[in-house]
């Protein structure tokens, strides 16, 4: 990485002291608390004295006053390290907003909630969407008036966390203290859509010598279009109504134990838009003259059900402490296309002599996912061994269960007969077939040990080694080795080495979608198979296996004073055997085209461990406070420079498709530049008495994409916004705050509409396509 490249950029980003200020002075009122990447209890947060980089974002300032109403946008303007943009034309995933650290897999990060693994939704990204090919977590089923903190761990963690951690690690601390508070919120976007109301109370309510939080929210989030006047499409946000309830608690019993408690629930409604059709070339193939003559957008509906819960007991035994917890958390969706039809039972009725009616929406069907996890960990602080040691070990077992539901006939079948008239299946999205139907489970045992000692006044050590056994697909051991050395009181050198691993998602190993496409007008039967049909087999794909990393980073913190800290991190992950959704196999294939043919397929996809890649980046955080005439200034900025490239395809050597077919120059892409390469924030914090202003510059770098016609390339150039912020503590209880996200309308390199996945001009890339939006919210603590 040339320094000459890294200069330019770091100058043209900033943004949020505000949240390193709030945490130092909360940690100082804590008498001991876990930071994530350590299972050392600490008596402060801090990220300047950690053995890996650790971001802490205290929620309470954005809760109260900020201009994001979800936490994946809340984080996406907050972290650099942290990418969600909200798709639109990406089918499924419009509906749950992806997100990752690093420019790598959404699911290549681990989600934790109060250090217990989060499970991942049931939606396996696929046409039109970044993290195509990969599962992730869904961010905003967690209301953000209940979050304390989230910790942002930007380093391999496989050894201490298990699958997932290549990317880092991202732990949400919920509240758990006692009073009330409330916060309603409005925004819009300047185009006058995308309407946004929220609702949000918490309330901490004493139960003996313990206290349970409990979160209810409501929001109720209006589509948004940037279509031209007179374009039938609908091109922007998804229309989302959410009510989310979360309880987190936790309740002394005798002597050192506790009992401590999470629950939570989120019911979501969600409408994206699927492309149009239009009035004259889609009639008969995908429309009715009868019911559409000037042409329709079918709608993609999504009934989301997101479910998640904690139970732990803590104790002391011979001066041991212990954590006994099983966590469960499932996530559902169930497709229902409206606005939509049938065509070729449109045009069955038709022949028949009807007036070519099919009905306007179907239930497609939909997916599940849950998971179940017990824990058993054990942690020990010996003063005197080896100047101070922590040991820590423990165990997990965890039961994995995905299922496919089919959808009604009418959202697949091809009434009229295959290959004449109208296309089969619900315009929009085609249901689920019988056949992609399926019900699998898996369990993994996992042991590792953890030991972190402060070999002198200087010099602190962290080895941890985890063991892991798949059900279906075997065994692996990850390691991982941490140091930091004082230089002085105020400098401070420190790096890792780790190996990592995530294991194939349930979500990969079996979906299955059959869909009828028609290329050159003709029907091809094109199915996405699982890992290890009757098809994959008979094509030779191997059984899908984990990917495997390696992990290295090396940096320095240093505190020059109280009020001035800089952190810099320079870190490589290499990954290999990375699982991808292949490119489509042709039947006229000459080595697999009669195996497809004899299957009565045309065309196929799935997913295989085939690609290598290398991350290499810098981190680089730099904050101060000072006083500023009446009032204080805080000044903030975050940086991170990201790169992956793809160093390998690795063909199998039982399938005898060439590198192209198998990944594309479009999915090569999509892999080295599903994010900004570059990603800054700078902000500045002003406050005097009652009032406090905030300007903060969000900088996103170049990405570069392949159009889906031609190939053509799709540079988008790099891009800055503004937010804008004024708070008034109106009273000791009331806080009200007005404001605006991208005030200077900013939006993406222009394309050619034929080239970008949405068929618009604008792409969803680096922070989406809305333009400005302004916002309005009221705090108010009981």
């Amino acid at each position: 990485m040339h320094a000459t490249r890294l200069l330019p950029t770091a100058f043209a980003a900033f943004c949020l002291c505000a949240a390193t200020a709030a945490i130092a002075q909360e940690a100082a009122s804590l008498e001991r608390v876990s930071i994530v990447g350590s299972r050392k209890t600490v008596s402060a947060a801090s990220s300047i004295d950690t053995l890996v980089p650790v971001d802490i974002y205290s929620m309470s300032k954005v809760t109260e006053g900020g201009g994001q109403f979800d936490l994946a946008q809340t984080l996406q303007y907050l972290s650099p390290s942290f990418n969600s943009t909200r798709q639109t034309g990406a089918d499924g995933a419009d509906l749950i907003d992806s997100a990752a650290l690093r420019g790598l897999g959404s699911d290549q990060t681990l989600v934790l909630v109060n250090g217990k693994r989060r499970h991942t939704v049931a939606l396996v990204n696929l046409f039109g969407a970044r993290n195509r090919g990969s599962t992730g977590t869904d961010m905003n089923s967690l209301p953000l008036l209940a979050i304390d903190n989230v910790q942002v761990l930007r380093d391999g963690a496989a050894a201490q966390y298990g699958s997932d951690a290549i990317a880092g690690v991202i732990n949400i601390q919920l509240k758990k203290k006692a009073g009330c508070e409330a916060v309603t919120g409005y925004g819009q976007y300047s185009r006058g859509d995308g309407k946004n109301w929220l609702a949000s109370a918490y309330c901490g309510v004493k139960l003996g010598d313990g206290t349970l939080g409990i979160t209810g929210e409501w929001q109720d989030r209006g589509r948004s279009n940037r279509a031209d006047p007179g374009d039938l499409r609908t091109i922007g946000d998804t229309q989302v109504k959410n009510k989310t309830i979360y309880l987190n608690g936790e309740f002394p019993i005798a002597g050192d134990n506790k009992l401590y408690v999470t629950a939570g629930a989120q019911d979501r409604d969600a409408s994206s838009a699927a492309w149009a059709r239009n009035g004259t070339d889609d009639i008969p193939s995908r429309n009715s003259a009868a019911m559409y003559p000037d042409g329709f957008v079918p709608y993609i509906n999504g009934d989301v059900r997101d479910r998640y819960a904690i139970l732990g007991w803590k104790s002391t035994f011979a001066g041991w402490d212990t954590d006994l917890s099983q966590t469960y958390g499932s996530n559902r969706m169930r497709y229902d296309i409206s606005h939509t039809l049938n065509a070729s039972i449109a045009n069955k009725d038709l022949l028949s002599g009807g007036k070519g009616i099919s009905p306007t929406s179907f239930d497609a069907g939909g997916f599940g996912f849950s998971q179940a996890t017990t824990n058993f960990d054990v942690s020990r602080f010996f003063p005197d061994l080896l100047g101070g040691s922590n040991i820590a070990f423990g165990a997990e077992y965890r039961r994995e269960k995905y299922d496919i539901v089919a959808g009604e006939p009418g959202s697949y079948i091809d009434a009229d007969g295959v290959g004449f008239g109208g296309n089969a299946g619900s315009q929009g999205f085609p249901g689920f077939q019988p056949g992609d139907a399926t019900n699998k489970s898996r369990n993994s045992q996992a042991l590792y040990v953890d030991w972190e000692a402060t070999l002198t006044p200087a010099l602190t050590m962290d080895a941890a080694v985890r063991a892991e056994h798949y059900s279906d697909f075997g065994s692996t051991t990850t390691a991982k080795l941490a140091g930091s050395y004082k230089l002085s009181k105020d400098w401070l050198l420190r790096g890792a080495a780790s190996t990592g691993f995530r294991a194939p998602s349930l979500q990969q190993l079996y979906f299955s979608s059959t869909i009828t496409d028609f290329i050159n007008q003709l029907p091809v039967d094109v199915v996405i198979a699982p890992s290890g049909s009757k098809l994959t087999t008979a094509a030779g794909v191997p059984a899908l296996k984990q990917e495997k990393s390696k992990n290295l980073s090396v940096g320095f913190t240093v505190k020059p004073s109280i009020d001035t800290a800089v952190t810099a991190d320079l870190y490589q992950i290499n990954i290999k055997d990375r699982i991808v959704l292949s490119g489509r196999v042709d039947s006229s294939d000459p080595n697999l085209g009669p195996i497809l043919q004899s299957l009565g397929v045309g065309q196929a996809q799935f997913f295989v461990n085939s690609v290598d890649t290398r991350t290499r980046g810098l981190d680089l955080t730099a904050s101060t406070r000072a006083k500023l005439g009446a009032g204080a200034l805080n000044t903030f900025l975050a940086l991170n420079i990201s790169h992956t490239a793809v160093t390998k395809v690795n063909v199998p050597g039982g399938l005898k498709i060439d590198q192209d077919t198998l990944l594309s120059t479009r999915e090569r892409l999509f892999i080295e530049q599903g994010g900004p390469r570059a990603k800054a924030t700078l902000g500045f914090e002003y406050s005097e008495g009652a009032w406090t202003g905030e300007a903060k510059v969000i900088y996103f770098g170049s990405q570069t994409h392949a159009g889906g016609y031609t190939g053509a390339l799709l540079h988008y150039q790099p891009k800055a916004s503004m937010d804008l912020g004024l708070n008034w503590q109106a009273t000791p209880a009331l806080k009200l705050s007005v404001g605006g996200n991208n005030v200077f309308n900013v939006k993406p390199t222009r394309q050619d509409p034929n080239e970008t996945d949405n068929g618009f001009y604008y792409d969803a890339v680096q922070f989406g396509l809305n333009g400005a939006s302004y916002f309005a919210r009221a705090y108010y603590r009981f």
